[in-house]
């Protein structure tokens, strides 16, 4: 009797691919060598019953199995079409039973090389090697679960002479458990996306829709998430794939793009990694002329912004970006990622650090990536790397949403506990309550988190600037630059009009705030000279936020608590909030302040405490190593200005205080010591009483030498001539003690008001250059004004 031609109709369709991505599962897999869903499966599959049994004719006639048929079990002696028919019946055999298979091992013809015999076995299979050599001299970051416990159950088929393949072996028997029919869908050689899964997938992703509302769609349309055959990590693989191939046909549209900017303008900076024969399947970064020029005044901060490379989005597009004087986000830079390895990443910082005359920032922020990290470990040792904190707090979401839904206080402890400590100590506490109050000391996700503290948790990270305006707020800088411009919906073609456009919009924005900051003047709240000073200095935004600091200084009380010579400790806090103190460090001679609260190293700006004790020392106006060029109007300047020295009166102040706080200083110590006892009390007054008469000595022979607006009280010039010549007479006559004294006390006199006459044209120098520094900016303000005019006219 001839054998039965049996067809079983899988619908195999490709698999998901590999690739990386945070989100997915590292236990299931994409390890494709071995998965036998990696080999295209034929649209039907052939097998031969030589038991008989009448469910063929010759002729080629192709029957479906009917009734029991389709639970057929393999058995040595049976039949098939080919290779790719023997395993696409194993692999249906193996889901209706519960288990995963692939490809173990071959045999080839000594003839011609052809493949004779094949055995497919379940996944289980062996045991793994854990000294392979290839694992023995790196570091495992990712390690994989073990999933081969030995298991035998196998099928062997070999090739006849008359060209079909016949089962030689078939071992029945698993040692480990079998999956249930619900959960089949989730093993390796079972998950496939069909043809109208592939469609829909596309419709849906093409309209902005992420991996995540996807499957919750297919799983609906199909009737379960076991109908669907296929997992989440596929989707978002199949979803990666599928934009890669679309990037691969517009990213010649890029490169032209690139070149004619290069073209219009030699410092256009591009690069793509490897050769540019290779561009389509490698990175490529460019950076404006405006972008590089950017980096020379703001760029000692720097976010690297990964949001589009979401498989929500359609371009794999990262900008550089920092924040200007006024607080707004500047470009540095942009970069199309379409590799992704640690290596690609390490070649984009390198590529951007070299357009950016290799000058490294101080700090930089990115998402929460492990091989981020590590490249930027490689190319900025020096830099310090935080991870954005509110992508974790959006990821938070997604990682614990049954705990969000179920207690609805844990956000807002969530975002207390993060952001409120006000040292490390305080924030491990809180940290270590709020895991045990809600019960989630066990969790993968937060305890990884807590690991990576000092990376994202504020109060590890307030030694460092990042120019951040709040430590508790979001700061403008933290938004894409591209918010409102590139979305989901955007492709290659519509990039290169809306890149434009975001730069205009930006640039705009910019010159609108320079102007304001130019061309209106603040209202002051207080009387202070130190906020009159600020307002003259700072731009507009930057000065309403100090200006919010120095009338926070109302509600605050500074008292010493600790003297060590030359460094004060005081303790501020607010009035009737003794429990909650700062502590704040001054160095009375060198007029710097520390705060416990480190907003100054943090932001730039200095904090209500500091200006607390300021106020109490009685510094008038802030010393000048606390006004950072970068805040200030002049931030775009060439000329390096002394902000500090260009007001004469600013800097009469600022010495009078050190004078004030020196003397004060020393005269406490020596209260101090004299209340000890009656005879240091009368030793105390005795020299005070000396030195209170040499002040008055002092302060009567210094009268000629007083400065009124740049000259010398009292006497005309004529008779400082007239004196210059008789002290000249006087020199050339033996003098007597006295006589020496007072001539010396003379030419001290002369030689410090000459010093404070070169300090009267030095600072009207630096006022001419200011003023020329002014004006400059506000022509270049009027030309973007016409510009702007002659472009809405058009």
């Amino acid at each position: 009797m001839d054998p039965e031609i049996l067809e079983f109709d899988l619908g195999l369709g490709g698999g998901g691919s590999s690739g990386r991505d945070g989100d997915d599962d590292a236990n299931i897999g994409l390890d494709v060598d071995e998965d036998m869903a990696d080999s295209p499966a034929p649209s039907s599959i052939l097998a031969s019953n030589s038991n008989g049994g009448g469910f063929g004719t010759g002729g080629g006639e192709i029957y479906l199995p009917e009734g029991d048929l389709l639970d057929l079990e393999p058995y040595e002696g049976m039949e098939f079409e080919s290779e790719e028919a023997a395993k696409a019946f194993y692999n249906s055999y193996a889901r209706r039973v519960g288990f995963s298979t692939r490809v173990s091992s071959s045999r080839r013809s000594r003839r011609d090389g052809a493949i004779i015999q094949r055995q497919f076995v379940c996944a289980k299979e062996g045991f793994r090697n854990l000294n392979e050599k290839r694992t023995k001299d790196r570091e495992i970051k990712r390690p994989r679960t073990i999933t081969r416990v030995g298991c035998k159950a196998s099928l062997s088929v070999k090739v006849q002479d008359s060209g079909k393949w016949v089962v030689s072996g078939f071992v029945r028997e698993h040692n480990h458990e079998l999956v249930p029919p619900d959960q089949v869908h989730c093993l390796r050689s079972h998950r496939q996306i069909s043809g109208p899964a592939k469609t829909l997938i596309d419709t849906l992703q093409a309209a902005g829709m992420g991996p995540r509302r996807i499957m919750s769609a297919l799983i609906k349309e199909y009737g379960g998430i076991s109908k669907v055959g296929f997992t989440e990590v596929d989707c978002r693989n199949y979803m990666r794939n599928n934009r890669q191939r679309s990037l691969e046909g517009d990213i010649q549209l890029l490169l032209d793009y690139l070149r004619q900017m290069q073209a219009e303008n030699s410092n256009f900076f591009f690069a793509v990694q490897g050769d540019e024969d290779q561009a389509l399947t490698s990175n490529v970064f460019w950076a404006d002329p405006k972008s590089r020029m950017n980096y020379t005044y703001f760029g000692d901060t720097v976010t690297f912004d990964t949001t589009y490379r979401s498989n929500r989005y359609r371009l794999p597009f990262a900008p550089f970006t920092g924040v200007n004087h006024h607080g707004q986000p500047v470009l540095f830079g942009c970069a199309f990622l379409i590799n992704e390895s640690e290596a690609s990443f390490v070649w984009l910082f390198k590529t951007w650090l070299m357009a950016m005359s290799g000058r490294p920032p101080v700090s930089i922020t990115t998402d929460h990536d492990a091989v981020i990290r590590s490249a930027i470990m490689q190319v900025f040792p020096e830099t310090r790397h935080c991870f954005c904190k509110w992508h974790i707090f959006k990821k938070c979401q997604e990682k614990l949403s049954q705990v969000f839904l179920k207690h609805p206080t844990f956000e807002a402890d969530f975002h207390k506990c993060v952001n409120l400590p006000e040292s490390i100590e305080e924030f491990v506490s809180c940290w270590l309550s709020l895991v045990d109050r809600y019960e989630l000391r066990d969790h993968e996700w937060l305890q990884m988190m807590y690991n990576d503290r000092r990376h994202w948790i504020p109060v590890y990270l307030r030694d460092t600037f990042f120019a951040e305006m709040s430590i508790t707020q979001r700061s403008d800088s933290m938004n894409s630059y591209f918010d409102g411009f590139v979305n989901a919906s955007t492709n290659l073609n519509q990039f290169f009009k809306l890149y434009e456009k975001a730069l205009e919009s930006r640039n705009e924005k910019e010159v609108k705030a320079d102007y304001d900051t130019m061309n209106t003047s603040p209202a002051l709240k207080t009387p202070s000279p130190m906020e009159k000073q600020a307002s003259e200095l700072y731009t507009r935004k930057l000065f309403t936020r100090f200006q919010e600091e120095l009338v926070g200084t109302l509600t605050f009380t500074a008292s010493k608590s600790d003297d060590d010579d030359d460094v004060i400790t005081y303790q501020v806090a607010k009035f009737g909030e003794d429990h909650k103190s700062y502590y704040v460090k001054f160095n009375v001679l060198e007029m710097k302040a520390a705060c416990s609260c480190q907003m100054f190293e943090f932001s730039g700006l200095l904090c209500r405490h500091v200006l607390a004790v300021f106020r109490v020392t009685n510094v008038l106006t802030l010393p000048s190593h606390y006004i950072l060029k970068r805040w200030t109007k002049n931030a775009r300047s060439s000329v390096i200005l002394e902000e500090r020295s260009s007001d004469v009166y600013t800097n009469y102040l600022e010495s009078h205080t050190v004078r004030y706080n020196t003397l004060r200083h020393e005269t406490f110590k020596l209260v101090d010591e004299g209340s000890k006892s009656l005879d240091t009390c009368n030793v105390a007054i005795d020299a005070l009483q000396q030195a209170a008469k040499r002040v008055a000595l002092a302060t009567k022979n210094e009268g000629r030498a007083t400065l009124v607006n740049g000259r010398i009280r009292g006497d005309s010039a004529r008779d400082a001539s007239r004196a210059n010549t008789t002290n000249h007479k006087m020199l050339c006559q033996p003098l007597s003690e006295d006589d020496m004294d007072k001539k010396i006390r003379e030419l001290t006199n002369e030689l410090d008001y000459a010093s404070r006459k070169c300090e009267v044209y030095r600072s009207n120098l630096l006022s001419v250059l200011k003023d020329i520094e002014d004006h400059k900016l506000q022509l270049s303000i009027k030309v973007q004004n016409i510009k702007i005019s002659m472009k809405d006219g058009l």
